[in-house]
């Protein structure tokens, strides 16, 4: 390391008010090095230090504009990272991936990292970087719109996902009065969120224009380093979907309408208990969540037990819902510390408890990769990082018992049980629908710039793969379902992520049911090779295999729906 990178501080913190003025000499000494096999390890690891501190500074100013959309401050702060910064630090970042590229020199454990590298340069055009700032400037508008979207309920202001823990009201007419409440609200945002769309799409076929490709989608599978699989195979997953997951679906919905006794099953009857019991109420205060995750975590391992009481003990977790915090949830990583952040919005439900253990498995992922000496090798494709959450929710499901430290007694554990399986089932068919809309948007983009065309086909969607219940007089709601989906209007084409990894995810827990201990070391080990190894090669050291063919579905549904019925 030089004596000018000894200089650097070893906190982003104490960078948070940086110009490029402070971080350029640190990346031109970078790029006067005179590679050789000899110093190219020093040229790694002095490149890691610079880029996690900045990427650390980004992802702290990220979180602060989350948690208060309306703290102008905060969001002043973050525009001027995106303005002064981070053109400067992609400009800064493509010519050190271009000198260690053009130097032909091969460092160990760094072949997937150099394809990578070699994928991100071909791809980068200067004039694209103001154009990427203003799509990260539009996604705060979009947030800013949801964030802000409340109703008034017996005489109280309630955000949307506060109100949304009435859909598990026995009461079915107040069940479908907070539905209707909730979507009178969300579409008085219509013309926003469409106005937003085009803006969105409009930057979007620019950015890929520019990088030399005729079509943004050609262009973001590069953007997302998609080397495993093809368009061509996600839309053999979504017929496989339709073939195995959709009838699994529509035999969940109809036995929930004739549980719960009625004639036809409607969008409101779907997140209350079948058998009208109360809704499960598995904490009322925060820390109870954190408490009961704590345990439940440490009886899954206690390694990853302890990684969790770390993000306790130093505040790395903001859980609670609040009016002006963003929407969603997800856990990030700040890179300089070697320490991930979750942020959720929990009201009490049980999508809270599993939301939580969903973002603790990427948090495990965080610190299991963070060994790693060099960033590049850091950087997991999203396929893999979901299967560390989706596992994590199933490696943990069965210790949700109060005598095991969790949440349930036996009876509510048992519910809580089998609505988690259930919805995996349900999800996949969603998942195609999200997923075959983008394909959609980006084959046709003339089309989809009139939002009343994306309305079209999503409906369309909608019917064949969301069967088994009725939008019969909402049809409305139901077609503008693709504006609520934050994922395509913040992040394009990271969506059928989810499927894959739901599919790994259920594999890593087919074996825990025979050997748990294993299941879960194979599962670590699997997280500790971080982005070293291709998604087949993660997939098989995590146990599984990286198929989505409709044999490979029909497995896991067969086994999905022997565990529901067990249940």
């Amino acid at each position: 390391m030089s004596n000018n990178f000894k200089n650097l501080p070893d906190a982003a913190k104490q960078m948070m008010n940086w110009s490029w003025i402070d971080i350029e000499p640190y990346y031109k000494e970078l790029q006067a090095y005179k590679l050789s096999a000899n110093n190219v390890n020093n040229y790694l690891k002095d490149w890691t230090k610079i880029h996690d501190l900045v990427d650390e500074v980004y992802n702290r100013l990220y979180v602060a504009k989350d948690v208060n959309t309306m703290d102008k401050d905060a969001e002043e702060r973050y525009q001027r990272f995106l303005n002064e910064i981070f053109p400067k630090v992609r400009e800064a970042e493509q010519k050190l991936k271009t000198k260690l590229l053009d130097s032909g020199l091969q460092p160990s454990g760094f072949d997937l990292p150099l394809r990578r590298m070699a994928t991100e340069a071909k791809i980068f055009r200067s004039e694209n970087l103001p154009l990427l700032v203003e799509q990260q400037k539009l996604g705060i508008e979009y947030n800013k719109i949801i964030g802000s979207q409340t109703v008034e309920w017996e005489g109280k202001e309630l955000t949307i996902t506060q109100l949304k823990v009435e859909y598990q009201n026995p009461d079915r007419s107040r069940r479908e009065y907070a539905f209707r409440k909730i979507s009178e609200r969300q579409l008085a945002d219509r013309q926003a969120l469409n106005d937003l769309w085009q803006r969105f799409l409009k930057l979007r076929l620019k950015i890929a224009q520019n990088a030399g490709f005729s079509d943004y989608r050609s262009y973001r599978w590069q953007e997302l380093l998609r080397f495993d699989y093809t368009p061509e195979n996600c839309q053999q997953f979504h017929k496989a979907i339709s073939e195995t997951f959709v009838p699994a679906a529509v035999r969940i919905y109809e036995k929930r309408r004739k549980d719960l006794g009625i004639d036809v099953l409607k969008p409101w009857d779907l997140d209350v208990d079948p058998k009208n019991l109360p809704p499960l109420k598995p904490f009322v205060e925060v820390s109870e969540l954190q408490t009961k995750t704590a345990n439940i975590l440490n009886k899954v391992s206690p390694k990853i037990g302890k990684y969790f009481q770390t993000m306790v003990k130093e505040n790395l977790l903001d859980l609670a819902n609040r009016k002006n915090k963003a929407p969603g949830g997800y856990c990030t990583t700040f890179e300089a510390s070697k320490r991930p952040f979750i942020f959720m919005n929990a009201v009490g439900m049980h999508q809270d408890v599993m939301t939580l253990l969903h973002e603790s498995g990427h948090a495990c992922h965080s610190f299991e990769a963070s060994n790693l000496p060099y960033f590049q090798q850091r950087q997991v494709g999203l396929e893999f990082a979901e299967v560390a959450s989706m596992g994590m929710e199933l490696l943990a499901s069965s210790y949700l018992l109060k005598d095991q430290g969790g949440f349930y007694e036996a009876d509510d554990f048992h519910r809580a049980r089998k609505k988690h399986l259930e919805d995996i089932i349900i999800f996949l068919p969603y998942m195609a629908v999200v997923d075959g809309f983008q394909h959609w948007v980006y084959e046709n983009p003339n089309q989809a710039m009139e939002p009343d065309n994306c309305d079209r086909y999503w409906a369309k969607l909608w019917n064949q793969f969301m069967v088994g219940y009725d939008w019969q007089g909402l049809e409305d709601v139901m077609a503008t379902g693709w504006q609520r989906k934050l994922h395509i209007y913040l992040e394009p084409f990271y969506y059928v992520e989810y499927g894959l990894a739901q599919l790994g995810a259920c594999q890593i827990w087919a074996n825990a049911l025979q050997d748990q201990a294993t299941a879960v070391a194979n599962y670590l080990s699997a997280l500790a090779l971080g982005g070293t190894k291709s998604l087949p090669e993660l997939y098989q050291q995590a146990g599984a295999k990286f198929r989505f063919d409709t044999n490979a579905l029909q497995m896991i549904v067969d086994l999905l729906e022997q565990k529901i019925e067990a249940v």
